[in-house]
């Protein structure tokens, strides 16, 4: 009865301490994520490149961004264009680094855009942040932009991103 007994006692340890060891690796909390938003003005400078395409529809130019607001950075970056026949209509990709202070956090990360324009419609316009790009405190960064254009021309973005809590 004895041995029967530290045997049942042996095996209900083991048991326990293999369970919890499992438990705690499945359940190990994962770090909290917050989802924010940050909103400012942004000065731009498009300057276009001789690609020697011959194409006058086609065109690329660099990205050179002033940051204001939450988000006190430096973007650069590098566009290609496809203008079109009917004027108002085109596409654009622009990939960009955009290096600074987001909301107190320091670092960069990489942008994609993705536009498209037709006429007598609103443009359709994307851009994310690039997976894994972040880098500094900014390691772990994704979200998405949008910019408007006021009609004086004058450029404002509103980020809406995801930072694990530091």
């Amino acid at each position: 009865m004895t041995k029967c007994f530290v045997i049942s006692a042996i095996a209900f340890v083991t048991f326990t301490v293999t369970a919890s060891t499992m438990i705690q690796g499945q359940s190990t909390p994962k770090e909290a994520l917050t989802t924010m938003h940050a909103a400012g003005p942004f000065d731009v400078k498009i300057t276009p490149q001789d690609d020697n395409s011959g194409d006058p529809l086609l065109n690329r130019m660099t990205l050179e961004k002033q940051y204001h607001g939450d988000l006190v950075a430096t973007g650069t970056g590098q566009m290609l264009t496809a203008g079109a026949e009917v004027k108002g209509s085109g596409a654009y990709v622009a990939i960009e680094r955009v290096t600074g202070i987001l909301k107190g956090r320091s670092g960069s990360f990489v942008l994609q855009h993705t536009g498209t324009m037709a006429q007598d419609a609103p443009p359709q316009l994307t851009i994310v942040v690039v997976p894994d790009s972040g880098t500094g405190q900014l390691k772990g960064l994704t979200g998405k932009m949008t910019i408007m254009i006021a009609t004086d021309g004058k450029h404002s973005y509103d980020f809406e991103f995801t930072l694990s809590a530091q």
